[in-house]
């Protein structure tokens, strides 16, 4: 089932500003095949609603929007002093007219100011119709002794005219009885025929369709200019099963699905019962297929969809999770540990269809977990590992401010509840939107507002709320990281993921490598877009570049024996694919001294130094081709005075300081028992430290500074000009700022800065949390998060918004959002 809920939401986005109903004596004037009336209680009261409205002022770039703007532009002509009805109906031809009437007074209509209109008189049988053009908008009016009648269609008019008083559905005259008085205006929608207005909506073969969902709905327009806020009740017919009668007598109970859902999904639907007895007999009678006994289903008193990007999971949450349980773990074939908790996977996989359709089917049970009293299920690991993931983390979608928004003004117990953010509706039904609709869509951004739709069943009605709201971004209470996506892999990750940029999209992507020595690129979504076998492990980071200089970026690293260079579909640029006799090669260095793409790519093996330009030749002028002792590490291009620096660290404690052509530019005497961190520039001085923890400090004339900070053998450094970053066993120290964090074992920290802020980052690589600090060692709110590796950390999206990627837990990456 695809959203019966959204049903009236989707009549709101598009019509909600031009229908009503009326008065008995006003009803009998609407055609019998009207799907739509609005009531007009106060015209301007009404008026102002919809002028003033922010969703409606949002939508007003829609083709769909203007077009009914346009159909009933004459209202804004009219001063009615009485109540009004505007009802949409469909004509033989298929198009969609409207038919407005109200009482006959002698200024109901104004166009004195409109210079550019015109009258004239048509006849039709014993009447005479007034047809207006204003604005190049034309309609049509019939006056009788009380009623003033106006319409787009001339057709209708005919129709109507001597024409007996319409019969009223049964159902339509209760709900006008039970309306609200006080209200601008009340909407009343015949869902059984509201396919039509559907159908230049959704393709064809949709499932979405209003039919079957309940008879009339009645929703009254509250003034409000913030929001826009609908309530009313819907009423099913006796005669005929609908929808909704699968909740028919029974109580809702707290919706508690969005406390499941991961705080990234896209909307959450949650459908509760006090009695599952009596939803079951409801659910045998619609479809006459009776629910297994086993296992006995009592307990569950909510049924929740968790909507995530184009995959769901669907959560069961009961009173008592005993009987359940028994059963799923007689009906496991395997068991995953993670988080501490055991994800089923299950041998059948339509154990919810069974039982719970039509409000889950089509959904394939493999995966499961209990959390608290409810099992949450998957069709895949990913997803249910998000949603634990996150619900250990506190991330959840009920702390989010979609959610804290829109909770304050609905109930907080609904038979059904439907919470999105309206822009995410368009990414759930992608594939029942026509295309053109999709289209004209993308024009309009309501990503600004959420939307909330619930029904509570009482008795023989249906209360119904519709809320659409600009959402408060600063009443969220979620992590300030949340999971943004995972990418399981088969085998273990045995480098750190990092992040590449696509020079298509200027977005970024993720370089990441197995332990079988597979490369692989994963989008900004999570897809693996391509995956390539390399002879060995990368060696440090990949390097990106433009060989060509036409904005194309390559991938440029080696592994153990080769120098290889990618283009942005994983195919090597063969003039670079090198393989080196022996092996053992440093990580690759890659210099541009001038910023102009001129590249100097650089290849250690041992003492052996090669430097390649961009054509992957030798470059002959460099002449530091053979080290005095095997090189230990990439060398490094560091730039103090506007003075160039080759730097090399040697085996035997050399630090080489070099011109771009290899000659010898500053002189260091001193050895240094290096350390495993690189060189750094701080306070325009190579930096390093060695074994004991010693800082080394060079100046341009190669005099060394020492400054001993009594580290431990495996402490980590790094620095920018200005801050220098210590890690020594659990102690973080940023610009000279200690920070004790929990006792573990951790990664050397990084440095990063980005948007002209400093971040600190490291890893507890034995509890698996990743910390971040910035430049005053300030811990950003709410870290630590999950991961078991070094960070990277950038603008996935390109929108000012800061992600970070690491492994966890082997075989997975994790994305988090700041």
């Amino acid at each position: 089932m695809k959203f019966r809920i959204l049903v009236p939401v989707l009549f709101l986005l598009f019509n909600c500003s031009d229908k009503d109903d009326s008065v008995k004596p006003l009803l009998s004037y609407v055609p019998e095949n009207a799907f739509l009336i609005v009531k007009i209680e106060d015209h301007n009261a009404f008026k102002n609603t919809i002028e003033n409205n922010e969703f409606l002022s949002a939508l007003s770039p829609s083709n769909t929007f203007e077009r009914i703007r346009k159909k009933v532009e004459y209202l804004k002509y009219l001063s009615p002093k009485s109540e009004s009805i505007l009802a949409l109906t469909e004509t033989t031809d298929s198009r969609f007219e409207f038919l407005y009437v109200t009482d006959n007074t002698a200024d109901l209509v104004n166009l004195d100011s409109i210079q550019n209109k015109s009258v004239e008189s048509l006849k039709f049988a014993n009447s005479t119709f007034d047809k207006y053009t204003v604005e190049n908008v034309s309609f049509y009016t019939l006056i009788t002794s009380q009623k003033v009648i106006i319409s787009s269609s001339k057709l209708l008019l005919e129709q109507l005219d001597g024409a007996a008083a319409t019969k009223l559905p049964e159902t339509l005259q209760k709900l006008y009885n039970i309306t609200g008085k006080n209200k601008p205006a009340s909407i009343f929608i015949n869902l059984n025929t509201g396919n039509r207005l559907l159908s230049n909506i959704f393709k064809e073969e949709s499932e979405i369709k209003t039919s079957g969902f309940s008879d009339w709905i009645a929703l009254d327009v509250n003034n409000t200019s913030k929001s826009l806020n609908l309530s009313g009740v819907s009423i099913a017919n006796d005669q005929t099963w609908n929808y909704i009668d699968l909740l028919a007598n029974t109580r809702p109970t707290t919706n508690t699905t969005a406390s499941f859902a991961p705080s990234q999904a896209d909307a959450i639907l949650s459908y509760t019962f006090d009695d599952y007895t009596v939803f079951a007999k409801n659910r045998e009678l619609s479809s006459g297929v009776v629910s297994p006994v086993d296992p006995p289903m009592n307990s569950v008193e909510e049924i929740g969809i968790i909507y995530i990007k184009d995959e769901k999971a669907v959560v069961l949450n009961t009173y008592g999770a005993e009987g359940i349980s028994e059963y799923l773990n007689n009906q496991k074939k395997g068991v995953i540990e993670y988080q501490g908790l055991e994800i089923l996977n299950l041998e059948k996989n339509d154990f919810l269809n069974n039982r719970f359709s039509p409000v889950v089917k089509g959904f394939k049970t493999n995966f499961c977990v209990l959390l608290k009293d409810a099992f949450i299920f998957t069709e895949t690991e990913a997803v249910l590992k998000t949603i634990i993931r996150d619900y250990k983390n506190a991330s959840t979608y009920s702390k989010t401010s979609v959610f804290k928004t829109l909770n304050d003004v609905i109930a907080k117990e609904s038979s059904i509840l439907f919470v999105s953010n309206s822009g995410n509706i368009t990414k759930i039904l992608e594939n029942d939107f026509s295309v053109e609709f999709s289209n004209d869509l993308k024009k309009v951004k309501l990503s600004q507002f959420g939307l909330a739709a619930q029904t509570i069943a009482d008795r023989n009605f249906y209360h119904t709320n519709l809320v659409i709201q600009k959402i408060n971004p600063k009443i969220s209470s979620t992590k300030s990281a949340t999971n943004l996506f995972t990418v399981d892999f088969d085998s273990d990750l045995v480098t750190n993921p990092q992040f590449v940029t696509n020079h298509i999209t200027k977005r970024k992507e993720i370089i990441a490598q197995d332990e079988n020595n597979v490369l692989y690129l994963i989008s900004t979504n999570g897809k693996i877009l391509w995956k390539k076998q390399l002879s060995g492990m990368l060696q440090g980071k990949v390097k990106q570049v433009d060989i060509f200089k036409n904005g194309r970026l390559q991938l440029a690293f080696t592994t153990n024996n080769q120098f290889l260079v990618l283009d942005r579909n994983g195919k090597e640029v063969t003039k670079f694919t090198k393989t080196y006799e022996g092996g053992n090669l440093n990580p690759l260095a890659v210099f541009d001294y001038d910023k102009k793409k001129n590249y100097r790519f650089v290849v250690t093996q041992g003492e052996k130094t090669f430097m390649y330009d961009s054509k992957a030749t030798i470059v002959k002028g460099f002449k530091y081709t053979k080290a005095e002792q095997p090189i230990i590490a990439a060398p490094k291009h560091i730039v103090i005075n506007y003075k160039d620096f080759l730097v090399f660290k040697l085996k035997d404690g050399s630090l080489k300081l070099l011109s771009r052509v290899g000659d010898v530019r500053t002189a260091v005497s001193e050895k240094i028992d290096f350390s495993e961190n690189e060189v750094f520039r701080y306070k325009n001085k190579f930096s390093v430290t060695d074994k004991k923890g010693v800082l080394h400090q060079v100046d341009l004339n190669g005099k060394v500074t020492k400054t001993n900070f009594n580290l431990s053998n495996d402490h980590g450094m790094a620095a920018t000009d200005n801050t220098l970053v210590l890690m020594n066993d659990n102690i973080l120290t940023i610009k000279g700022k200690k920070i004790e964090l929990e006792l573990g074992v951790y990664s050397k920290p990084q440095v990063f800065y980005i948007n002209n802020k400093i971040y600190v980052s490291v890893t507890d690589l034995q509890n698996e949390k990743v910390y971040l600090y910035d430049s005053q060692a300030k811990p950003i709110k709410n870290f630590p998060v999950n991961g078991s590796s070094i960070i990277d950390l950038g603008d996935l999206e390109n929108n000012k918004t800061l992600e970070l990627v690491a492994k966890e837990n082997g075989k997975t990456l994790v994305v988090h959002k700041i």
